[in-house]
């Protein structure tokens, strides 16, 4: 039987962000109240953010424009809602003290999820370039647990429509793969309409108030090898394999400045070194699909059907 999810008021920080919007268009399609506070418009805003907010707008989200800098003005929204979900980019990770702040001073945040979506930080040592930023996110949680702000923390590994484009490139016709290492290592890649669904409902679930919750489905565990042989089965296509040694990322991630030397180190950790995957999930632990056994997910196969027929726009993650 579904679970009914308290009508909590939501503000969204970077919510015309990559995976912020997904988060956004979860919150009202669930019946929440929903604000964004966002960054104000002006000559550098792109035509798909306009449209966005504009699409916002009209199912009555409440955008809120400010910067990170306005203590007050982000303390006056905070006190106008009950949960707080940050969906921040790489850059502005650190500025999350701000709104640590602006949470302690606003006194009556229910739960505060911060930007953490990825790989499970207290669990993992990866490649320097990305452990560097792993440390800034746990900084983020030591400091929302010194201040005893209920939190939730996700880990939602890979999001998949972003690592397909960028494993398989469906969008450019050509006859050859890149595989990275041996290709056997395991990810976990979901799709990031259900990381939007996921994180509302965690949100608003006592199960999940000071936990860690993973996002690891068992129809989204997959390695390169069988993310290849999947699209080859559907497209009718045979492709070379083109490996890239792990000693090679290795390397790069040594050689390359930052912030270039960032997805390189992703791309060890997840898919050569397969740390999605090198700890186990207890009885114990918050595991999001079996939280929910009711929500329909959009599992691999059925998100390369959605490749063939409208595939989602390669996306660029910002690092600097």
């Amino acid at each position: 039987m579904a679970r009914e999810v308290e009508v909590s008021k939501i503000l969204i920080f970077g919510g015309t962000g990559y995976i912020g919007k997904h988060i956004v268009r979860a919150s009202v399609s669930l019946g929440h109240p929903t604000c964004i506070y966002a960054r104000p418009t002006g000559p550098q805003t792109g035509p798909s953010n306009l449209n966005l907010r504009r699409e916002f707008r009209s199912v009555g989200i409440n955008i809120i424009e400010g910067e990170l800098e306005e203590h007050e003005k982000i303390v006056a929204a905070l006190k106008q809602v009950d949960i707080v979900i940050s969906a921040l980019a790489y850059p502005q990770v650190l500025d999350q003290l701000k709104i640590i702040d602006a949470i302690i001073a606003a006194g009556n945040i229910k739960r505060f999820v911060p930007s953490d979506f990825g790989s499970e930080e207290d669990k993992i040592t990866p490649l320097p370039p990305f452990e560097e930023f792993l440390e800034k996110k746990r900084k983020i949680r030591r400091a929302i647990e010194a201040a005893s702000i209920p939190f939730t923390f996700i880990t939602a590994n890979c999001f998949a429509a972003y690592f397909v484009n960028l494993l398989l490139h469906p969008h450019n016709p050509h006859d050859e793969i890149v595989v990275y290492g041996d290709g056997e290592a395991n990810a976990v890649l979901n799709y990031e309409e259900d990381v939007g669904k996921y994180t509302i409902k965690v949100a608003n679930d006592p199960r999940a108030c000071n936990r860690v919750v993973s996002y690891r489905p068992k129809p989204n565990i997959i390695s390169q090898h069988q993310l290849i042989s999947l699209w080859e089965e559907k497209t009718g296509r045979s492709f070379k394999r083109v490996y890239v040694p792990e000693e090679d990322l290795v390397k790069l991630s040594q050689t390359l400045p930052p912030p270039e030397n960032i997805p390189v180190s992703i791309l060890h950790s997840a898919f050569v070194k397969g740390d999605l995957m090198s700890y186990e999930i207890d009885d114990d632990d918050l595991e999001v699909s079996t939280m929910y056994p009711e929500m329909q997910l959009t599992t691999i196969d059925q998100l390369l059907d959605i490749f063939l027929t409208d595939p989602p726009e390669p996306a660029r993650a910002a690092f600097g």
